[in-house]
């Protein structure tokens, strides 16, 4: 399907929208990439709208992401889905020629969408005429048959609005907390952050649970880890990183790394070769 939006450039991990592919090189080789940045509208609860195409491809390519703390809305012929926040990493294979419309919502900004718990959504995927009725229906129906990317876009943001979400302090503030675990390497225990939040450390954990969908030991961690792919990349050593990250040893840091990455830090590193 053809798509109006400009392609970006090639990515690598560090940078921040588009930390969490594995192997960024080859999958802009086999997809294209773009992202808009929301409305004034609704950018409180959005952070960017990314839709991913290709086209004739010969074999099935299989994309794996590494999940951000994050709330996503995705909208594709096999799928038309909310998708809460992942705790393992997960993959999607493309075939022949397609497209995905999603809405990555900002950490906390889905709550006024939902009217609960995020944390109702961890690890689940719900159709979204099963959460929206007819209206949400009516919007995957309409995205569908809209071969413009940009208009698909309107589309999802006039939906949005049209559900009437209020701003809620807590859920800026969850982003906020959420945007200083991701940018600062140096916060890597959830009583640091408690601390510089000024609130204990079961409050932050019950804020976390009810805005973000999932713990900030998790978010800490997962953050942590996608820094630990782009620096072994970067062909830093296990030993150094695991200190610097705050693991207790090199083991501890390839366990996880290996759970989330689906390969060990050795073989990612290997990846680096083929850029």
């Amino acid at each position: 399907m053809a798509t109006t939006l400009p392609r970006l450039p090639a990515g690598r991990l560090v940078e921040t929208r588009q930390r969490g592919w594995v192997d960024p090189y080859a999958g802009l080789d086999a997809f294209d990439f773009v992202r808009q940045s929301p409305s004034p509208g609704i950018a409180p609860y959005v952070d960017h709208f990314w839709v991913v195409t290709w086209t004739d491809l010969a074999e099935p390519y299989e994309q794996r992401i590494v999940s951000h703390p994050t709330v996503n809305m995705t909208i594709a012929q096999n799928f038309r889905r909310v998708v809460g926040v992942i705790r393992g990493g997960f993959s999607y294979t493309m075939r022949g020629s397609g497209r995905v419309l999603g809405t990555r919502f900002r950490p906390g900004g889905f709550r006024p969408f939902l009217g609960g718990s995020v944390s109702q959504l961890t690890g689940r995927f719900v159709e979204i005429g099963e959460m929206y009725g007819a209206a949400g229906a009516t919007l995957v129906e309409q995205v569908l048959a809209e071969p413009d990317a940009q208009a698909a876009i309107a589309l999802a943001e006039a939906f949005l609005l049209s559900l009437g979400p209020n701003r809620d302090p807590l859920s800026e503030e969850a982003a906020a907390l959420v945007a200083m675990v991701e940018n600062d390497v140096s916060v890597t225990r959830v009583d640091e952050l408690a601390a510089r939040s000024g609130r204990s450390v079961r409050s932050l954990q019950r804020l976390f649970r009810d805005y973000v969908g999932i713990g900030p030991k998790w978010v800490i961690r997962r953050f942590r880890l996608h820094e630990a792919a782009e620096r072994v990349y970067e062909g830093l050593g296990l030993a150094t990183l695991a200190a610097e990250l705050g693991y207790t040893d090199q083991a501890h840091l390839t366990r996880d790394f290996t759970a989330a990455v689906g390969m060990p830090p050795a073989a990612y590193a290997r990846l680096r070769s083929r850029a």
